[in-house]
């Protein structure tokens, strides 16, 4: 169908649907909008793969909020709330801006793409070897999918263009190799943010206090079972090993091999040519230190902390490594006008990125005021005690569609683990199906946060790589929903000899 004519029929669906919103929507009842607190995430993602134009679904999908709740500005009620928040200033300041003016700084001094050079020179020698390095590169870069995929793209991304890795590819594996390796690899701040989640008194007979929840967290580790295939299918994509990719998947190697374009024709990638074409400073010679300074800054003050028992400290490592950069490139030779004008360049071209974020950000709080993950818990609650066997999968699976409405793995988990975990407790104290239910809980949440194209990860992943976002997440989704299979089966298949 004509491109033209299938956002013309979008828009006077949408239209259509607003009006039967206002006419018919029923309101708040008892705390929640029902079957209605659905609406605006689902009409957001189907808009999504519709059109390709993920700003226009994410507008769609607020104002169809507005719509049921019956809060017409907008503006007030969900835009300046959301955006007016610390939450979106950590976000636009530290992952954007500073990622961008990173970026932008690396362009001018070429010191990400010398970095790569020397690597590659050592190690990547076809796109076998590229993909490899860039799964490599993500499993090191694990303290947590925003910083991860951000420093595992610009790293690796000089390398892959060069090798003919396709930007739907690399971004599948800087992806996957992001939030899911996060919770396989507890040397982050994730462990502490789920223990101050089910240390509750409806838990205090198995999580007593805080340590003991960290532990239950380490304990469920090797039952996480959907980000180990996530990172196992991952790894065997890199090397060429993986007998299933999808038709979308296949379709863009079946490009490459036939026209070596990076992104497919009328593709709209995320970063802008400023920071995809090298423009390194006249007269300036890059070095390792270009990049290895700001990179061992952002490494440094996110590890380090976590050794000696605190927290990773990414917003004043984001900072830090910007200040770093300018500091290097000027001492190496660049002039201050030139160090302040790529910041500013790198900065313009994640402009896209802030806003759709900022519109992520708002859709999240929509969903928040239709209490729309309450509603998902509560419809399914029931079932749940009748066959107490198929409580993990279905909470992964209840994990999964929260996570991908909301595009949160860190969102789902403050609603679901408070809720779920008292409830697998109730149906059996036995410790191996709770470990094997906060495992499913894990996974769950994090197929959404890797998939959603409303989430931060997602949208960082294709603006690190220079991917189309909704080409990404079409070819990324077939690849996940399998590892998401195979791990609901074995979910299944433990619980039933547990409980059944």
């Amino acid at each position: 169908m004509n491109r033209q004519l299938k956002n013309a029929l979008v828009g006077v669906g949408c239209v259509s649907l607003s009006y039967a919103i206002w006419v018919f929507s029923p309101g708040q009842d008892d705390g929640g909008y029902g079957w209605w607190s659905l609406l605006p995430p689902g009409l957001t993602l189907l808009v999504c793969f519709l059109t390709r134009n993920v700003i226009l679904a994410l507008f769609i999908g607020i104002f169809s909020g507005g719509l049921v709740t019956g809060q017409l500005n907008i503006v007030q009620a969900y835009l300046i709330p959301s955006l007016g928040t610390e939450n979106y200033a950590q976000i636009l300041l530290v992952y954007l801006w500073a990622l961008g003016g990173l970026l932008g700084l690396w362009n001018r001094n070429g010191g990400a793409r010398y970095f790569a050079q020397y690597i590659s020179d050592r190690f990547v020698r076809s796109r076998v070897s590229a993909k490899l390095f860039a799964w490599i590169m993500g499993v090191i870069f694990h303290q947590g999918g925003t910083i991860s995929t951000v420093l595992t793209g610009t790293t690796v991304r000089p390398v892959s263009d060069r090798e003919k890795v396709a930007h739907e590819e690399l971004a599948y594996v800087v992806d996957s190799t992001a939030s899911p390796i996060a919770t396989i690899i507890p040397f982050n701040v994730w462990p502490t943010y789920v223990a101050g989640l089910i240390t509750i008194d409806a838990l205090s007979a198995m999580v007593p206090d805080q340590a003991s929840a960290v532990e239950w967290f380490l304990k469920s580790i090797p039952y996480n079972f959907y980000a180990w295939f996530a990172v196992l299918l991952t790894l065997l994509f890199a090397l060429d090993k993986l007998p299933f990719l999808g038709k979308p998947m296949r379709a863009v190697i079946h490009r490459i091999d036939t026209t070596g374009a990076l992104d497919r024709p009328g593709a709209n990638p995320m970063a802008s040519k400023e920071l995809t074409e090298a423009n390194i400073a006249p007269g300036y010679e890059p070095a390792l230190i270009d990049f290895i300074a700001p990179i061992g800054t952002l490494l440094g003050f996110c590890i380090v902390p976590w050794l000696m028992g605190g927290s990773p400290m990414v917003f004043e490592a984001f900072s830090l490594a910007v200040v770093i950069s300018i500091v290097v490139s000027v001492w190496r030779g660049m002039t201050i006008t030139d160090a302040f004008e790529a910041l500013v360049t790198g900065i313009k071209g994640v402009t896209v990125g802030a806003i759709i974020l900022g519109l992520a950000v708002t859709l999240g709080t929509v969903s928040e005021s239709l209490n729309t993950s309450t509603f998902i818990i509560d419809a399914t609650a029931a079932s749940l005690r009748v066959v107490p066997y198929i409580l993990p999968s279905l909470l992964m699976l209840i994990c999964m569609v929260i996570s991908f409405s909301i595009g949160s793995s860190w969102g789902t988990y403050a609603v679901i683990f408070p809720i779920a975990l008292p409830l697998a407790y109730a149906l059996s104290p036995d410790p191996a199906f709770f470990t094997l239910t906060f495992g499913a809980i894990l996974g769950g949440a994090v197929f959404g946060d890797q998939c959603s194209p409303i989430s931060d990860t997602t949208i960082l992943s294709s603006l690190a790589c220079g991917s189309d976002l909704m080409d990404h997440v079409n070819t990324q989704l077939p690849l996940a929903l399998s590892a998401a299979g195979m791990a609901a089966m074995l979910y299944l298949l433990f619980a039933f000899f547990q409980v059944g």
